[in-house]
């Protein structure tokens, strides 16, 4: 069976600030047993009301020990509305209000304050709280805790811009889903029941306060909750508003437990709290990235990797790369201080062959460390080379005459120059190329053509063409191989002679 979570039934609404739109509703519409008089979560909310009120009134020494009617004269409520909003009311009220006309004149004040800071009020009039109607009360009171403890405040790790796109009860979540990041925390009532969930908020809020919480048990939410909540009021001067069993009971409505858990962003841990180291479970710690994959990584090729340690604990990550030779070295560790605790790590291999990258949490190996990761030689860039010279020219080389042309590799990289060169017949064993380094990663390539035609150059650097490769070179006919010529030779030596 489906509670209501809201105050009012269904068909009624009374109160909506213009900076807070309607939620809409979760759950299936709320059942007769639900709307009745003393359905248990209206109790509930009553009680947490109640005591969120004197919680705010303890400075003025002021109580309320019945919300339906000690609102009724108007003073106490004038006096909650100064305290949250450090404000004074804008006119002059009765301080001793003995008939029903100076009352009803109090509230009016009091609602006509709220009128003028912005919170539009519907459906409600002086009379209905003199006269005691608990569900405009209760009403009324939800109305200001949203609008001043969850609305208003600023928290920390939230951007205004993005706080002001919200409803309240988003806000509120996405809060403590990123305070919590260990549970999937989507609502406020089934996820709250055991317990464990109020734990995990206070040890991430002051980590050490409630560190075993992960251990507790699930069957004993009372005694989880209770322990969680008194940590929290010890130490966080976070109040109990709602009492143990009622954050635990199944009948409880949102808007109590949103009234207690939004407390926790403005807590500050007192001096001398009594935090307690947090089991830690390095096996939980996970590493992930390119940086300790087995294939990829390449020397002198900076290599990274990730290190998630949110279901570990709280412990030191430590980094060590061990190379083919027996050399170790501490790898850079940055952390990340992001939700799930990550850890960025940076090492540079500098050899090539198997690493060993060793992943420490608390001075344990992580879950599959340590990691072997095989370090291949860098492949220099072909795109970056250039080659030039005689030798490349289409026109102007001839058959059993050397040429040459120079290939350029600065700014490459590291990689091997290769040379294939195929003549006019499709062979590639008629060629003679002799490879020269000259230094200042400049290569000399020098080749001496047999037959005459066009001719293909293959030009690569670490196993890549660069551009413009291959080139077409066509090689003429050498002078002493044309007929022609030699008999005009042969004819002048005869004539000299």
């Amino acid at each position: 069976m489906m509670k209501n979570s809201g105050f009012l039934e269904p068909q009624q609404l009374f109160f909506l600030s213009p900076a807070e739109p309607a939620e809409e509703e979760e759950e299936m519409p709320a059942t007769e047993k639900d709307l009745a008089e003393d359905a248990p979560w209206k109790k509930i909310q009553q009680n947490t009301f109640t005591r969120w009120c004197n919680e705010h009134l303890k400075g003025l020494n002021r109580r309320i020990a019945d919300l339906q009617r000690d609102l009724s004269d108007g003073l106490k409520l004038i006096g909650l509305l100064e305290v949250l909003s450090q404000k004074k009311m804008y006119r002059k009220y009765h301080l001793r209000p003995n008939f029903r006309q100076m009352k009803l004149e109090n509230v009016s004040v009091a609602l006509e304050f709220l009128e003028r800071e912005h919170i539009k009020l519907v459906s409600i009039d002086s009379k209905a709280i003199v006269d005691g109607n608990l569900k405009l009360i209760l009403g009324l009171i939800w109305t200001l805790i949203l609008h001043y403890s969850i609305s208003m405040p600023t928290w920390e790790d939230e951007d205004d811009e993005d706080a002001r796109k919200l409803t309240p009860k988003q806000r509120l979540l996405g809060w403590i889903q990123n305070k919590v990041p260990q549970l999937p925390i989507t609502n406020f009532h089934r996820d709250w029941r055991d317990g464990k969930a109020l734990g995990a908020l206070v040890d991430n809020c002051a980590p050490g306060l409630c560190p075993d919480w992960e251990s507790w048990d699930p069957s004993q939410p009372v005694e989880n909750a209770r322990e969680a909540m008194q940590q929290a009021d010890d130490w966080l001067g976070v109040p109990q508003v709602i009492a143990p069993e009622e954050i635990v009971d199944p009948n409880v409505d949102e808007h109590s437990v949103m009234t207690y858990l939004s407390q926790f962003p403005k807590a500050k841990l007192k001096p001398g709290a009594p935090l307690r180291a947090k089991t830690l479970h390095p096996k939980r710690a996970k590493a992930y990235g390119p940086g300790i994959e087995a294939r990829g990584n390449t020397v002198l090729k900076t290599a990274e990797f990730l290190v998630e340690t949110v279901e570990a604990g709280m412990g030191e990550v430590l980094v060590y790369v061990e190379d083919p030779e027996g050399h170790t070295e501490e790898a850079r560790v940055i952390p990340n201080n992001d939700k799930n605790r990550t850890y960025s790590v940076v090492y540079l291999p500098k050899v090539e062959g198997l690493h060993k990258v060793k992943v420490l949490f608390a001075g344990q190996d992580i879950d599959r460390s340590p990691f072997l990761v095989n370090i291949s030689r860098a492949m220099g860039d072909a795109t970056r080379v250039q080659a030039r010279g005689p030798g490349l020219q289409p026109m102007g080389n001839v058959a059993n005459k050397p040429t040459y042309f120079d290939i350029y590799t600065a700014g490459a990289g590291a990689g091997d120059v290769g040379v294939i060169i195929v003549d006019s017949n499709s062979r590639r064993d008629t060629v003679e190329i002799v490879l020269e380094n000259r230094g200042d990663s400049v290569f000399r390539c020098t080749y001496v053509p047999v037959l005459e035609g066009p001719h293909t150059v293959c030009v690569t650097f670490a196993g890549q063409q660069i551009p413009r490769s291959p080139f077409t070179v066509s090689i003429s006919e050498g002078l002493f191989q044309n007929p022609l010529f030699i008999n005009i030779h042969v004819y002048t030596l005869f004539i000299l002679s």
